[in-house]
């Protein structure tokens, strides 16, 4: 993956080529970067671009064994690296220079948990899922219930990769992706990281510095990694997902710089989430306890993937509502979305939203998690009854 091949970021592109073209590169990288920024791709690019450089050319000594004079350093820029053959290794993330750490599962018992035993998985992860976060990555290795963890293990296997010298590039590289999953063992790893071997180079990849431990995070250079531009994200999906400039808009609008987000949105039309809407609604405040039920089993037929999108889309419809409210009508939204939220806005006020906001990210967070969507769907339902029960509703055309 080419820097180049990167969703935005550019401003952050260059900040890190300049890093080394300027012999500037810190040992300890810390890239932080909410789902959907791209700060993966981003690391596993420029670790690419790293590992590409060839290695300070070496000159024999004289026939008499003087020493020949050391050559300097050459370095490429990121279009120059794409024509090396060391390039295409890293490319098919095979480069004896390029390594990877990352949150992995026991799969049989007495098995070690290391990243080695994933690694044809996780280059297939990373050529079709980039933009994923750590419960795609879970879920593509059919983690299911089981809980991921960088572990002792893989620490003590990262202590012996980077112990030995680079094989052909001027670096060795370790991605480490979230760190978040390193419990008290990653103390391991501190003295290497505070004190690498020559050339060496950790980049670490964060949704959040706020779980990873202390004595990492003062070790490491930090990188905001910030969210995606609109027009960067609509871009994205014209030229990539193929799809008609005024739906790549409106999906980017509704992705708030997610570009994993704007992904799962295409896959579903915005028409069916509407109904889906419109029946639930219908359902708590109008029909009764039947209709609640009904709806209730025919959502929890779906996979959880598909009740989190719907949940999701939900939410982005009521905050676009909430800002139609406080801001005025100018929001660019296509007129079956503005219809709806404004029939929205006339059931509830921007308390109750943000009310509904919250109840909806928490049962997220539980579908994550494997709760029963039965259950979890029909509490939600009676919560939002009560938040909203002073109103009257009117969704169905008139």
């Amino acid at each position: 993956m080419l820097l180049s091949e990167v969703i935005g970021q550019e401003k952050l592109k260059k900040q890190l080529v300049d890093m080394v073209q300027q012999q500037r590169l810190p040992h300890a990288l810390l890239l932080v970067g909410p789902e959907g920024s791209g700060a993966l791709p981003l690391a596993v690019a420029f670790a690419q671009y790293i590992v590409s450089i060839p290695s300070q050319a070496t000159a024999t000594a004289d026939l008499f064994g003087a020493p020949a004079e050391p050559t300097a350093q050459v370095f490429y820029t990121p279009e120059q690296i794409a024509d090396l053959p060391a390039y295409h290794r890293a490319s098919q993330l095979m480069h004896p220079d390029l390594h990877f750490s990352f949150p992995t599962i026991i799969e049989k018992p007495g098995q070690k948990n290391i990243s080695a035993n994933f690694i044809e998985q996780w280059r297939e992860f990373i050529n079709g899922y980039p933009y994923g976060n750590a419960f795609d990555w879970l879920q593509f290795i059919k983690a299911e219930n089981k809980q991921g963890n960088i572990s002792a293990d893989e620490c003590n296997e990262i202590l012996k990769k980077l112990a030995f010298k680079s094989f052909e590039s001027a670096y060795k590289v370790l991605v480490l992706w979230m760190p978040e999953y390193l419990g008290k063992e990653g103390n391991k790893l501190l003295k290497l990281i505070e004190e690498p071997p020559d050339n060496t180079i950790f980049i670490l990849v964060a949704a959040s510095e706020e779980n990873i431990l202390p004595t990492i995070l003062s070790r490491c250079q930090f990188v905001k990694v910030p969210r995606l531009s609109t027009d960067e994200i609509e871009s994205a999906l014209v030229g990539r997902a193929k799809l008609a400039p005024e739906k790549a808009k409106q999906v980017a609008i509704l992705s708030e710089g997610n570009y994993r987000e704007a992904l799962h949105l295409i896959q579903h039309s915005d028409q069916d989430y509407i109904s889906m809407i419109k029946d639930w609604l219908n359902a708590i405040l109008k029909m009764g306890p039947l209709a609640q039920l009904k709806w209730v089993e025919e959502m929890s037929k779906l996979g959880r993937e598909q009740q989190k999108q719907f949940l999701k889309y939900f939410n982005h419809l009521l905050e676009h509502s909430i800002r139609l409210k406080t801001m005025g009508s100018d929001l660019p939204l296509d007129s079956d979305l503005k219809d709806f939220a404004l029939r929205i806005n006339k059931i509830a006020g921007v308390s109750q939203m943000e009310s509904i906001v919250n109840e909806l990210d928490k049962s997220i967070y539980h579908i994550e998690r494997n709760a029963n969507p039965k259950m979890l769907f029909m509490a939600l339902s009676i919560k939002l009854y009560h938040i909203i029960q002073n109103k009257t509703l009117i969704l169905t055309e008139a």
